[in-house]
């Protein structure tokens, strides 16, 4: 928490003056499933702070960055916080909003939070809007980002391969609307890494069938987890029913194959 102090001036005397304490809202990256892809700075920060927030889950089950962080937790109190799974932008604003108001509560009576975000804080997360709104809404909030690994880092090492090397030029890109945005992505980037891909992964099979990327483009299904799965030589594969938490990694270098998991 952070004390602001004042000085003012009154008949000549000086008064120093403090006002209300503020806690800080700390943005903590808990990697993409193993407990243990957290940093040291992050993991002290999550068990020091009185609060500890994260976005709740759907039907009464814990979310992912929930489960990730649940060993290392005692006595803090919990703060589950509700970001619908949606494309419509006035229900998610609405959420953004609830989520900010919810947060200043307990930062403005001086208790820091720590919220724990699945991957890393600066990569697509819930994070960047619930600290946006809240800074639109109340500018003396204090924000600090923890960086951490996000799932396409994972990923590569499930796989046992570098994301990149030398000069690689790497393309990140989340859930597709627009297929043109993958082909466009192919005629400059050495490795592309698609987000989410589970809707769209048939479709995304075509394009690496006529670019003849299949045999070095590979599937990471909750990658780091105990519920990891490798798809790798995709020729093999033209339907997969896969989960959200899916990702496909694009290379056109002759990459070592990856182990089968």
């Amino acid at each position: 928490m952070v004390n602001r102090h004042f000085i003012i001036t009154i008949e000549q005397q000086t008064i120093l003056v403090t006002s209300p304490q503020i806690g800080t809202l700390y943005g903590i990256s808990v990697g993409p499933g193993d407990p243990e892809l957290i940093s040291i700075k992050g993991l002290r920060c999550l068990q020091q702070c009185p609060i500890v927030a994260y976005p709740a889950g759907l039907h009464g089950k814990q979310g992912i960055a929930e489960q990730i962080i649940t060993p290392w937790l005692s006595s803090q109190h919990q703060l589950p916080l509700v970001f619908p799974y949606v494309q419509d932008p006035e229900q998610l604003h609405n959420a953004w909003q609830q989520a900010a108001l919810t947060v200043w509560e307990h930062l403005s009576q001086g208790q820091d939070i720590a919220f724990a975000c699945e991957g890393d804080v600066g990569v697509y997360s819930t994070f960047t809007y619930l600290a946006e709104t809240l800074a639109g809404l109340y500018p003396q909030a204090i924000i600090q980002r923890i960086p951490g690994i996000s799932s396409p880092m994972a990923a590569a090492a499930a796989l046992d391969i570098p994301l990149t090397c030398q000069r690689d030029r790497l393309a990140i890109l989340p859930t597709l609307q627009r297929l043109e945005n993958l082909a466009e992505a192919l005629t400059w980037a050495d490795v592309v890494v698609l987000l989410k891909v589970s809707s769209i992964y048939s479709a995304v099979w075509q394009i690496l069938q006529q670019n003849n990327l299949l045999q070095t483009s590979y599937v990471v299904v909750r990658a780091s987890t105990t519920e990891q799965e490798i798809y790798q030589n995709l020729e093999q594969y033209p339907e997969l029913e896969l989960p959200y938490f899916s990702l496909l990694i694009i290379t056109k270098r002759s990459t070592p194959k990856a182990s089968p998991g």
